[in-house]
């Protein structure tokens, strides 16, 4: 922080300098005129000493952003002529560019990006990847202001090599025009003079050189690209999507709904994870378990006592009455009626246009890779000699596990541990950092209360050593934060540390399609991979791991696969909202407050108490809150959490305004049926407008009432 205090303090107090000097006299095309002789004459003398000063003089000019760059450049010429002219300008111009550049980024990176860094993502994801070409691009039309590009490149993550030599040859071109100028400086009567209408357009067109360049270069790599793989000169279908989950399904029904010709492959159940393995599975167990708990603390509803018996396979064979209630609407029957060829099999890529299947190859114009993710498993000494499950898996027991560990403090983790603690078992959860890490902690702490009293052992900030099993039983191995180690007895271990993206054995490797450093398939803005025509989506493709964002980049998916050569839509992520069914349920959209404290970003908070709402009260649920984050004095929303009963339900208000730029004004005045807890919402636009109260139109409301009693 001195160091950029000082720093400042040497900028201010040079250009300050220079403009009480009125130095910027000698900086004008008259003075240089003026002085042309004597310079040459000294320049003929000693010219390695008049180099140094001017690159000196001319470095100080630039790296301070002070105006007279231009006439340091003609004066180039006039002095050294435009052989030796050129190189002295253009290593000068370079280094005092790259100085500003620096000064810029030292004194004013941290705070723009700690402050703007959500909405600068974008451009620094694209200056991190074509930042020379867009700095090569600006530095070949001298219109643009050099000073400006030296002091807005500095906020950015670009290189500092990368800078320097990019800038070094980009102004090469500039600076010969200049400095050539400059040899004629005789003739000059202004500046405007140099550039005319004619070489401004040829500085235009040199300016879109490289986008020709570029454009050109991408032809030739995606014809080299295509180049091994036969095309066929007819194809069976316009699309193949791989994998019938939430992406692939959403994906097919587009394509078939707009007359397209669409073959979805599928080589294990339709409905994907989701349907089988994931929410529709989770949300019934977590029903079946919330009814027990309910029955358990029935006094708090003025009944003495309520008996639950209850058989475990029961609830298991109702987990799965359930995705069989819902799987017709994933069907292979259903789709086939949409329009859609179901092919089971197991599909694999054999070119960009060709996938085969059950020894049958088809050909498609395009291919979308919505294959999903599967658990991750943790690289745990032991593990296979012990009785372990996945989040997959967990369904197929039948049998409760009187000691579950559950190895995880995510979403999933999170909410099968409470199920089973409240089916009674006793549940130990192990975390290797806290719970729930991308939430806020109010309300993490309140789901880790609510753990907590449903008899959850909750061991956060723990890491695990290894599994043991002997004639005594299984046991996991952990450490704590003060280095003991500790045995925990389980019956059954459940391992819930994330999902990792499907890419193997789907022919990616032989096509050469890169993974992101997640492992799930690069892709572009608009879902595309390595080959124009083959698109991912879905779990396989991130940045979310949720069922509703996938179906949303299914939209993406199938317009641009279909359309793409009309009309292409970048995929939106500005609004993604996600729930975890604890009970509490915490729900959010936007930014968390955590979030917004870490980049920098102004806000203000408003909080409801869902203990204040009286349907809650009624309902026997009057805990949780409301919090919303909104720009500084706007009532525009930055980001919701919802921690309470129905928050996942209550959040879609909160998607919608911010969606379509409503602000927390429009909630209040909506009206929202009472008794209901949807009320919150509308009480916590309420507190906004309390804490935003305009005290000085009252007062004068105040006196008006007072003149209308007549006083």
């Amino acid at each position: 922080m001195k160091n950029r205090v000082w720093i400042i303090t040497l900028f201010v107090v040079l250009i300050g300098l220079f403009f009480a000097f009125d130095l910027g006299r000698l900086l004008s095309l008259d003075a240089l005129k003026a002085s042309r002789d004597g310079l040459l004459q000294t320049y003929q003398a000693n010219p390695l000493l008049v180099i140094t000063v001017f690159s000196i003089v001319y470095i100080v000019v630039t790296a301070l952003s002070l105006p007279g760059a231009t006439i340091m450049t003609l004066a180039g010429g006039a002095i050294f002529g435009l052989w030796v002219g050129v190189p002295v300008v253009l290593v000068s111009a370079t280094i005092g560019a790259t100085l500003a550049f620096l000064a810029a980024r030292f004194v004013l990176q941290d705070i723009v990006q700690k402050r703007f860094g959500d909405r600068l993502s974008a451009i620094n994801a694209g200056i991190e990847k074509d930042g020379a070409f867009y700095l090569f691009t600006l530095r070949l039309v001298p219109v643009f202001p050099f000073f400006l590009i030296n002091l807005l490149m500095g906020l950015t993550p670009i290189k500092t090599g990368t800078y320097f030599w990019v800038s070094l040859v980009g102004m090469a071109a500039g600076t010969a025009v200049y400095v050539n100028a400059g040899t004629q400086l005789a003739a000059l009567t202004s500046l405007s003079g140099i550039l005319s209408p004619a070489l401004i357009g040829s500085f235009a067109l040199l300016g879109v050189f490289p986008w020709l360049a570029k454009w050109a270069v991408n032809v030739y790599k995606t014809h080299r690209l295509y180049a091994r793989w036969p095309k066929p000169k007819k194809f069976d279908r316009n699309l193949i999507v791989i994998g019938a989950g939430a992406a692939g399904l959403v994906t097919s029904y587009i394509a078939a709904a707009t007359r397209a010709k669409v073959t979805l492959i599928e080589g294990h159940k339709m409905g994907g994870d989701c349907l089988n393995f994931g929410c529709v599975p989770s949300k019934a167990i977590i029903r079946s378990a919330a009814f027990v708990n309910q029955a358990k603390h029935a006094d708090k509803l003025g009944i003495a006592k309520a008996n639950v018996e209850y058989n475990f396979a029961d609830v298991m064979k109702r987990v799965h009455r359930v995705i069989s209630t819902v799987e017709p609407h994933d069907s292979v029957e259903r789709y086939a009626k949409l329009g859609v060829d179901v092919v089971q099999g197991h599909a694999r890529i054999t070119s960009p246009w060709t996938v085969e299947v059950n020894g049958k190859t088809l050909s498609t114009r395009a291919i979308v890779i919505a294959t999903g993710a599967r658990p991750a498993i943790p690289d745990l000494l032991g593990l296979d000699l012990v009785t372990h499950y996945t989040s997959d898996t967990i369904w197929t027991i039948t049998v409760r596990p009187e000691r579950l560990v559950v190895l995880g403090g995510g979403p999933i983790g999170c909410e099968l541990t409470q199920a089973f603690a409240r089916l009674s078992c006793q549940v130990t959860q192990v975390a290797r950092s806290g719970l729930m890490g991308k939430e806020d902690a109010d309300a993490v702490a309140l789901v880790e209360q609510a753990l907590i009293a449903d008899g959850v052992r909750v061991l956060t900030h723990t890491n695990t050593v290894r599994c043991e099993r002997d004639d005594i039983g299984q046991r996991l191995i952990v450490k704590h934060q003060d280095g003991t180690e500790e045995a925990v007895p389980f019956d059954a271990l459940l391992c819930a540390v994330g999902r990792t993206a499907r890419t193997e054995g789907f022919g990616l490797e032989e096509l050469g399609i890169p993974l992101s450093k997640n492992r799930t398939v690069e892709v572009d803005a608009w879902l595309q991979t390595l080959y124009p025509n083959i698109y991912a989506a879905g779990d396989v493709a991130g940045p979310y791991q949720f069922t509703h964002t996938a179906a949303h980049q299914a939209w993406y998916a199938a317009v641009n696969t279909l359309f793409g050569s009309l009309k292409r839509f970048k995929a939106d992520y500005s609004v993604i909202p996600w729930a975890t069914f604890t009970n509490p349920e915490v729900a959010r959209v936007g930014l968390s407050e955590d979030e917004a404290k870490a980049q920098g970003i102004a806000y203000e908070v408003v909080k409801y108490g869902l203990d204040d709402l009286d349907r809650a009260i009624a309902d026997e649920a009057a805990h949780g809150f409301v919090k919303v984050l909104t720009v500084p004095g706007k009532d525009k929303i930055l980001g919701a959490t919802i921690v309470g009963e129905h928050a996942g339900d209550l959040l879609a208000e909160f998607v919608l305004a911010m969606k379509h730029g409503l602000g927390l004004n429009k909630i209040l005045g909506t009206i929202h049926t009472y008794p209901t807890w949807s009320e919150a919402n509308k009480y916590a636009a309420g507190e906004w407008k309390r804490a935003h109260v305009p005290h000085g139109i009252l007062n004068w409301v105040e006196k008006y009432h007072t003149w209308k009693r007549g006083k």
